[in-house]
């Protein structure tokens, strides 16, 4: 697939990695079976700028009575994920990821969008930040939504191809065409070799 960057990325930039946790690891309750596969990839950027990175958690509700509308319905249907029947242990990182956490900060959410946590905005405000390079899960669900929002705040959106997964190749592959065709001014895709050598560090800036 085409794109890559337009530009380098600047040392304002922050990897936001999203919902990379047991809830979505192979055996979990809602798997994506590829996210070891891009798991590496994602250590490496949150190894090289781990005080620019941020960690979305996807928190579902205690019960599905929580949430309003069709979240309540959602949750109907999977009562096994909610916290009254949960693991604690699922909501945790993948354990690969953890050992960068201080610095990296965790930020958690009960939507789809990590902008729908309060504290990411004055977080992304503290830091500085102009760019977002986003990894994590899903693709077409929690990626796609941060993304828009992304977007929205008017932040430079880069998505790491080779470090993003869903439990759906179809809607995997269907964001990132889309991307393509839709929102190339607004959003790059890229692979994490490129990413890493056109991120401008503020020790190398």
């Amino acid at each position: 697939m085409g794109q890559g960057l337009r530009s380098p990325i600047g040392p304002r930039a922050v990897h936001l990695c999203v919902d990379m946790q047991q809830l979505f690891a192979p055996g979990g309750p809602w798997p994506t079976p590829w996210a070891p596969r891009i798991l590496p990839v994602i250590v490496e950027l949150a190894g090289r700028v781990p005080g620019r990175t941020l960690f979305s958690r996807f928190i579902p509700p205690h019960a599905p009575e929580a949430l309003p509308g069709t979240w309540r319905q959602l949750y109907s249907k999977w009562r096994e994920v909610t916290q009254a029947q949960l693991a604690p242990e699922l909501l945790e990182l993948a354990p690969e990821l953890r050992r960068f956490s201080p610095p990296a900060q965790l930020i958690d959410k009960t939507r789809y969008s990590a902008f729908s946590s309060e504290s990411l905005l004055p977080l992304l405000a503290h830091l500085g930040a102009d760019t977002l390079v986003l990894t994590g899960a899903e693709t077409d669900v929690c990626i796609l939504a941060t993304l828009f929002d992304a977007v929205d705040y008017g932040f430079r959106v880069v998505v790491a191809r080779d470090a993003v997964c869903s439990s759906s190749d179809a809607g995997h592959d269907a964001v990132l065409h889309m991307l393509s065709q839709r929102l190339s001014i607004q959003v790059e895709v890229a692979e994490m070799e490129e990413i890493l050598s056109a991120w401008r560090t503020a020790d190398a800036a």
